[in-house]
Parts: C-alpha cells; structure tokens; sequence
C-alpha cells in the first residue's frame, strides 16, 4: 500500500513539474542554508572537547577593582597555581603558563611557531598524547621541549624520529626535544604547537615570583570528588589572603564556557559568543520555516486543480486519513529531492562559506549524526510543510466537487495571504538588520583613532633588531619606501602592559585608577601618527628624557585644572610630563580606552612599527624592507602585518554577522520571491478568462498588470508594517551592547520598505505581464 501511495505521489509531482520544482528549489535552498548553519554551531559548541576532563579543567582570570567596578582580565600573579595546589582541597593539579614565539631552525630550514612555558602538571590537565618519548620524562631537564607531530614533521620530515634531537630557538638557545605529542584540533582556545618547563622561563625574573605581577595564564584540574562551588570559593578568596588586598579575586571558569562564555561586565559573566550561536540557530529555524510557507501557500493554491482527484478518490472509498496519508507522502519526496540538492549545493558552497566564516568545515556525510540531522531536517520540513495542505486537501467535500461546485478556500485564502505577509515580513527585518549591522560596523571603523592606521605594517622584535637599531633604521629609511620607524613594548591596537598604585601632582584617589604603559622611543608617535596637544616629544637622546614621561589627554584631566606640562608623575621614581597625547582608541573598540603613559625607553620593544611611503607599490616596499632585514637579522624570516588589517580583525565577530545577515536577506528574498512567483502565476491562471474579457473590451497591459499586482502589494505594504517595529525593537537592543553606536534612522526602514516592495514588484510583474500579453482567444474559446 505505501509503494502505491510512492507511486501516485511520484506521478503527481512530474504532472505539475513547475509547482513542484519551486517547492524544491525552495525548500533545498531553505536546508542548505539550514545545514550551513548547523555546521557552523557544531564547530563552535565543540571547541576545547576533545580534551577528556571536561568536567574536572578550568582556566583561572582575575577580576580587579578600579575606580570602583570590577574587570576582569585573563591573567594571574605567578605563584599562584603553586599556592591553590597546595592550600586548596579539590585542586588536584594547577600550573602556570606563559605564551610566547619560538623560531625553530633545524639546518637551513627555520620556522615560527607559538606555544607554552608549563610545568608538568599541564600534560595531566590536557591529557596529551605522546607520540615519542613518555609524560613522566618529558620535563627531566629545563632544556627540554615537547613538540606536536606538525612541528615535527616540518622540521624533519614525516616518518622520521626526533626525540634527542636538539632544536636552535630563536637562535641562540638549544632546546632537547623530549617527546612528540599528537596534533590537537584547529577548534580550541588555548592552541598550542610546543610546551617547554615554566622554570626556564622564570628563571632570573624576580617579577615572575611576586603576587602584584599579572602575567601568567592559569589552569587546574579539580579532583573527580571535589564540588566546584566549594573550591571556586576559596579561590577567590586566595589573593586576599596572600596580600592583604580586596581588590583582586581568582576564579574558576569552566572550560565548556571558554569559548563561548567569556564576557564579564563589573564580575558577572554575561555571555559571549553563545548569543552569536543562539541568533544564527534561530536564523537556520526561520529560514526553513519560510521554505515549509513556501509548500503550504503553492500546495493550498492549487486546490480546485486537484479537487476533482479527492472528490474521485472519496467516491471510491478513500478515507480521509488515506488521502492526509498520501498528501504528505507527497511532502516528504519533495523534502527528500530537495535534500539530495541540497546536498549537491552543499559541496558547491562549503568551500565559499569557509572563506566567510574562516573555517576549515567539512560536509562529514560519513558521520553518522550530520546523517541523522538532514534526514530529521527532511522529516520536519516534509511533514510540516505538508500537514496543512494535507488536511486542507482531504477536507474536500465529494458531492460538490463533483457537481462542479467552486471550491470555498476562505480559509485557505486568508491562511495564504497571512504566509506571504509572514515570509516578506522576515524578509524586511532581514534587510533593515544588514543595513544597521553594516552601519555599526562602518561607524566604529570610521572613528577618530586617534592614529592613522593606513600605510603601516608591524613586526615582531627578534635576534638583534634592537642591538642594530640604528642601522636597521637608517638602511629603512634610505630605501625610500620606508618615512619613520616606530618601536614599542606593546601593540598598537592592544591593552598591552597596564597597572595601578601610581601617584601624579594634582590627583586625588589616584592609586585606583588604572592606566597603561607605553614604552617607546622617540619616533614612535609620529610613524604611528599620534598628535601632540602640548608640549614636546621625546627627544633622540634617551638619557635626556629618562625621567621625562608623555600622558594621554585623559590622564592629563586626571591631574586637575591647568596644564599638565611640568607635572609630575610618582611610580618607583619620579617623572615629569613634558608632553600631551590626544587620546586614541587601543583595546575595545567600542569603549573609552584607560590613560596612557608613555616612557622614552625602547630596550625591551616588541613591536617594530614601520610608515610607508604611499608612493611606492606595496609589493616593491615589502621586497625592500625584507632585502634590509634579511641583511642584518638574517636569521629570522621577514613576517610582517598591515595594521588596518589587524585594525579590521578587532571586528571580526560583527563582520562575520554583517556578511551572514547580507546571505541570509538575500536567502529569505530569493524563497520569499520563489513563493511569491508561484501564487502569481497560479492567479493569472485562475484569472486569465478575467484578463480575457478585460482586454476584449479594451483593457490595456499597464492596467492589467495593475490589477494583478495591487492585491500582493498590499500584502507587501502590511508586511512592512509589522516589520518595522520588530527590526527596530531586535536592532535596538543589539546595539545596546556597544557603548560607541550608531542611531537608528527612520530613512533606514524606508529603504527597506521600497526594497521589498520593488523586488515584490518585479516578481509578481514578470507574471502579470506574461497573463496580459497573452491572446485572449485562447482563454476565451471554450465558452
């Protein structure tokens, strides 16, 4: 009986090609969109799980109180992980880390690759698997170094054994390679290419034992037995006690909210990139259920063309259930062609989704829960778009249709027009989202800096640059291509070195504020475009202006009334300003930034700060700053980084939802239009006997095209209607997160408005047109 079923359903499907290949298309681009979506969340919610202790590792931040409210930063003083290990019950394991570069060379051949200075309790905590060499050896001596199998393999080749073997670092350091440690996914939050012993790293670094220095990454592992609320509690507690002082809390941070939960506002978690997750999987449910209104509203439409069927089919002794039956089984063949496209489309469009996203997703039909999830994607759509129209369908009376009664489709009519006015009204709020996230984006962008980003590259600080300095300078600036060079302890665009507890002339309450240092050398603000707004610069001579120190504007009303030339700044020994930086915007984006303090001394610089000349091809610069570079520090290869790159990538998140909103407005457009094209041409079709007496007695095509258009424009018009607040109420509370932020402006909702209902126009148009063109004759000769 259900082969039956199959077989009048495949039959009705190639009767009505046209109908059934707008359902198609539409419900495949409704899954792929859909599939898209879901493979994107499944990389996100996954990060950091396939470390097995998931329920055991934490991260340990610190919340610290300044002027009175609490922020929050990812970095602890570095004893203790030493101190929560062993004065605290449930911490079974706990180490402390410091990322840093390594350049690898082996021969001729160097590479760079990031990592950790750990103890041994770090292996324990990740689980990490040993490829070569053993755990409990790995961290025998403080010379050696566990490296991944990629790092291996590159340095020495596949198949080939290295444990033994001696790595140059950074050239001048030799490292033991004790043991090889399998590659971990591209999808966690810590990544990692090496571990090396956290004692060489600290050794001769008094800073590194002391509880008022904020430097190291922190991680633990509970006991299976301990109770998270119990141990978190006397963490955070755990700083007072070993200074004395209030102001600072540790505390445990889950490593399943990593990723995904890693916002704080004044010491309450508020989220992160969950909400991104929650949005787009609301995206992927609307953009299907626009696909499913797609099959209800051309499934109900064609009623009084399959009337005279059920009327038959009851005559005969069908049964209400047995015609539901086979109405869906009709749904779930289109669902089911429109995933097989969809899965065609899939492979097309993964490679391009990719590059959006910058990911390395992968269509996975192999795994048995990306299986599971298209054939219940199929299920859904099938069954829900084709319950209605199902029970609508079977609902047919056989006395009337077969006496050639008009079928009644009141309800069906209003339930119609009620899913155009629902699919264009997402459609609206699709649009006037993607013009707003655009604007918030490109409003932030376009700020006053503070700095001009544009014609500047950074490098890293490495072998000798800073012993040869003013040569690598001069030689820099004799090429032409090169105006200013710029060095600086802490990047441009980052937090970089901050603290409290400085005293200055004029202040008040000064201990509690927090202010960034900056150590530069005297070119620094004019490569990077910074503007004094009194006083002087840096001077040449870093003696001369040894206790001479710059403030940023904000620092400098935080010394009172009057100028701040002349004042003095009290931190270790005494300084005094000779100089006013306008303030610029460094670490979000979309906040005030702290205070600056800027000390002329570049011996510890890590960033290298280069203004090019705009007159010469970028490619022509690059090759000339290298050829200087390999020149004098020739051992380290050239790798460099466009700051209004690094500038963009701050926005990586709102750009990643900027780009999304842009597809999928266009998505619900392109389904909402396949719909909308389908009931066009099933009213010119039900209308052309109409449109044939109207043109015989003088009807012209405009009007024709008029009368046909006007009924879905009203529909469009409504839809705008009741879009229009809930763009504004969704738009309006997402922007609230951003402290810099666009206004909402009415223009915005008539653009949207006028958009909608041109590509409303258009679609029904193409339709009209064709039902006016059309030689009345044809309608006109059966009657």
């Amino acid at each position: 009986m259900i082969l039956n079923y199959i077989k009048i359903a495949f039959r009705t499907l190639f009767k009505n090609k046209g109908y059934s290949f707008l359902n198609i298309f539409g419900l495949a681009i409704g899954i792929t969109c859909a599939s898209l979506i879901f493979l994107w969340v499944e990389d996100e919610v996954s990060f950091d799980s396939n470390f097995p202790k998931q329920d055991q590792v934490y991260y340990v931040p610190t919340h610290q109180e300044y002027d009175g409210e609490w922020r929050t930063f990812n970095s602890t003083p570095g004893p203790l992980a030493e101190a929560m290990k062993t004065e605290i019950p449930g911490i079974d394991k706990a180490t402390p880390t410091k990322q840093a570069d390594f350049l690898f060379t082996v021969g001729d051949h160097a590479i760079n690759r990031s990592g950790r200075y750990v103890n041994a309790d770090f292996i324990d905590i990740f689980s990490l698997n040993f490829i070569e060499g053993h755990k409990d050896q790995a961290f025998n001596t403080p010379e050696a170094i566990v490296i991944n199998q990629e790092t291996a393999e590159e340095l020495f080749g596949k198949d080939t054994k290295v444990l033994g073997k001696t790595l140059r670092v950074n050239n001048k350091d030799n490292y033991l390679i004790s043991g090889v440690i399998e590659n971990l996914p591209k999808n966690i939050t810590f990544p990692f290419n090496w571990i090396a012993p956290y004692e060489r790293y600290t050794k001769g670094k008094e800073f590194t034992k002391e509880y008022g220095s904020f430097f190291a990454d922190t991680f633990v592992a509970l006991s299976p037995e301990a109770h998270f609320e119990t141990v978190d509690a006397q963490v955070r507690n755990l700083l007072e006690k070993k200074t004395g002082e209030s102001d600072s809390k540790a505390f445990l941070h889950a490593i399943t909210d990593w990723h995904l939960r890693d916002n704080f506002e004044n010491g309450k978690q508020v989220g992160g990139g969950i909400l991104y997750v929650r949005l787009f999987t609301i995206i992927a449910l609307i953009i299907l259920l626009i696909a499913c209104i797609n099959f209800m509203n051309l499934s109900t439409a064609r009623s009084e063309k399959r009337a005279n069927e059920v009327g038959v089919r009851k005559a005969m002794g069908s049964g209400r259930s047995r015609l539901i039956f086979q109405f869906i089984t009709e749904a779930l063949i289109l669902a089911f062609i429109a995933t097989l496209v969809s899965v065609l489309l899939l492979f097309l469009l993964l490679p391009q989704f990719n590059l959006i996203i910058a990911k390395d997703l992968v269509l996975g039909l192999s795994n048995p829960v990306h299986l599971l999830v298209l054939l219940g994607i199929t299920l859904v759509c099938g069954v829900f778009a084709g319950l209605y129209p199902a029970f609508y369908l079977s609902s047919f009376k056989p006395v009337e249709v077969l006496k050639g009664l008009k079928v009644t489709q009141g309800s069906a009519s209003f339930i119609r027009k009620g899913l155009v006015v629902g699919q264009f009204t997402i459609s609206i709020v699709f649009i006037i989202s993607t013009i707003l996230v655009y604007q918030q984006i490109q409003h932030v962008k376009n700020r006053d800096l503070g700095y001009d980003k544009e014609q500047l590259i950074s490098l890293n600080v490495n072998g000798n640059m800073i012993e040869k300095f003013d040569i690598i300078k001069q030689d820099l600036l004799k090429t032409g291509a090169i105006t200013s060079v710029g060095l600086s302890n802490s990047e441009l665009l980052s937090g970089g070195n901050n603290g409290s507890g400085l005293e200055w002339t004029g202040g008040t309450n000064t201990e509690d504020v927090l202010i960034s240092f900056r150590h530069v050398n005297s070119d620094f603000l004019k490569t990077v475009g910074m503007e004094l707004v009194e006083g002087r610069g840096f001077s040449e001579n870093t003696e001369k202006d040894s206790s001479s120190v710059l403030i940023t504007e904000s620092f400098a009303k935080l010394m009172g009334t009057g100028s701040a030339i002349g004042k003095q700044v009290m931190r270790d020994d005494v300084y005094t300003v000779i100089g006013v930086v306008r303030d610029y915007q460094y670490g979000d984006m979309y906040g005030q930034s702290d205070p600056v303090l800027f000390h002329n001394y570049h011996e510890e610089s890590s960033f290298m700060y280069l203004k090019t000349n705009p007159k010469i091809a970028a490619n022509e610069m690059l090759t000339l700053v290298e050829g200087v570079l390999k020149q004098h520090n020739p051992a380290f290869p050239f790798e460099y980084k466009f700051v209004d790159d690094t500038f963009n990538n701050k926005f990586k998140s709102e750009q990643l939802v900027g780009k999304l909103s842009q597809i999928f407005a266009i998505l619900a457009i392109l389904i909402s239009c396949l719909g909308l094209f389908g009931l066009a041409a099933y009213t010119a079709e039900q209308r052309s006997k109409e449109i044939g007496v109207r043109k015989v007695l003088g009807a012209s095509v405009s009007g024709i095209v008029r009368l046909l258009s006007k009924d879905f424009l009203k529909l469009v018009g409504l839809a705008i209607i009741i879009a229009i607040p809930i763009a504004w109420y969704s738009m309006h509370n997402w922007l609230q997160a951003y402290a810099y932020r666009i206004e909402i402006n009415w223009w915005i909702f008539v653009i949207a408005g006028v958009v909608a209902i041109l590509i409303a126009l258009v679609t029904v148009s193409f339709q009209a047109i064709k039902a006016a063109l059309a030689n009345p004759v044809d309608s006109l000769k059966t009657e």
